[in-house]
């Protein structure tokens, strides 16, 4: 009710205002003055009528032949980043797929080796034990047969084993799980610069297929020869491979207007470095790769061999002639040796290890060469190249600096280096 009466009252006393005193109390100047420094205020363009009406987010129709190529170029860059994309994940399977059968494998030779090995030593005990039986009768029968079965088992696993060598078959699962780890990185590297290329997907392609190529997972019709006639470094990168990312260091030369590293000096100390691979790195590793392989051979052979004389042995095991049971427990006892020794020792990975090596120094060589032999604005930057190349050597680059210097001296004094290139193997 107070607050009816007071606003009957404002408005009364408003009310009771004449307008001729309201507009005496305001008092205004007849002219205003404008400072010369107050532009005027510009009228509203049709740029700006437009954003405000929310025309700003169209996308505009493009009329010169120069803006279609840009679009074209931007649709493609990102064709090409999908596919480098879907090549990682595969690389990423791989990578999985190769780990976890490198795991099985590996596995696999130690489950046989301690098998067949146990075999062997329990069928050399029993041939032993039937020897020292004076009466003949079932417990003899019994002894021969079951120590000459044990002695056949273990000759037939041998053999399968020997084929197949499952410590070299695991060092070929390591082998690939990091080279397919390396290429892995090189495509997150190639997506993360940026502006990656269709010969980009084309040679990330390539090399995983000669990766599979390289280290098959299957073993039937597809597993590599454990015994060649000859030693042969691996090859897993593309036999065609002419490098397909100059281009981009091609285009950062042209927009930076600067040389590409490469000199004279650089050239003749790749080469002199290239000399001590040669010579040193690959002739040493081609010659313990022989060797191992011809160990590996005889100790594959000599094992079933060593069983199977065994097994002759023990059925040879007769009341009154030890002569078998000592031919079974001399051939069982070498041929556990003999299988502890070659699996044991898993000769058949240090076989690839020395291929894998091989192939590092023959890989260095020809990326080397095809990179002396193409254009010098078509290189990869020379000291970047220089860099890589020290590190794939285990060296810093005033080592391999040394190592080039020591290479010259040593063919104009008509000798050889005295150490070799790589530190790493």
């Amino acid at each position: 009710m107070a607050s009816l009466q007071t606003s009957s009252l404002l408005s009364n006393s408003f009310c009771s205002i004449s307008p001729s005193a309201i507009k005496s109390s305001i008092h205004l100047p007849e002219k205003l003055s404008v400072p010369l420094s107050v532009a005027p205020k510009p009228k509203p363009s049709r740029k700006l009528f437009q954003e405000l009406n929310g025309f700003s987010h169209t996308i505009p129709i493009l009329q010169d032949n120069s803006c279609n190529s840009s679009t074209t170029t931007t649709s493609t860059t990102s064709k090409a980043t999908i596919q480098l994309y879907a090549i990682l994940e595969a690389v990423a399977d791989r990578v999985e797929m190769h780990h976890n059968i490198g795991e099985q494998r590996d596995n696999w030779n130690t489950l046989l080796l301690n098998s067949i090995n146990m075999l062997t030593l329990t069928a050399s005990a029993m041939a032993g034990v039937a020897a020292t039986i004076g009466a003949g009768g079932a417990p003899l029968l019994a002894l021969k047969l079951s120590s000459t079965l044990l002695f056949s088992a273990s000759t037939g696993m041998l053999v399968v084993m020997n084929k197949i060598q499952p410590s070299q078959l695991a060092e070929e699962q390591r082998n690939a799980t990091r080279l397919f780890k390396q290429l892995q990185s090189h495509i997150e590297t190639t997506i993360a610069i940026g502006n990656p290329r269709e010969e980009d997907v084309k040679e990330a392609i390539e090399k995983v297929l000669a990766l599979d190529k390289a280290y098959p997972l299957p073993l039937l019709g597809a597993m590599l020869e454990k015994f060649p006639k000859k030693f042969e470094p691996a090859v897993w990168w593309p036999s065609t491979s002419k490098r397909m990312n100059n281009s981009k260091y091609r285009e950062a030369k042209q927009q930076q207007g600067k040389s590409n590293g490469w000199n004279k000096g650089l050239e003749m100390e790749l080469r002199n470095v290239l000399e001590v691979v040669k010579e040193k790195d690959m002739k040493d590793y081609e010659r313990l790769g022989n060797l191992v392989l011809k160990i590996n051979k005889s100790l594959a052979i000599a094992g079933p061999l060593l069983t199977g004389i065994a097994a002759v042995g023990s059925a040879c095991v007769s009341e009154g002639s030890s002569w078998g049971a000592i031919v079974a427990v001399i051939g069982g006892a070498l041929a556990t040796t003999v299988n502890a020794f070659e699996h044991g020792g898993q000769v058949g990975m240090v076989s690839e290890m020395y291929r894998n090596c091989g192939g590092f120094f023959q890989l260095l060589e020809s990326s080397i060469q095809d990179t002396m032999e193409e254009d010098e604005d078509q290189r990869e930057n020379g000291e970047l190249f220089e860099m890589k190349l020290a590190l794939k050597l285990g060296r810093s680059l005033s080592q391999l600096r040394d190592l080039a210097r020591k290479s010259a001296y040593s063919r104009v004094e008509g000798t050889t280096t005295d150490e070799f290139a790589s530190k790493l193997f």
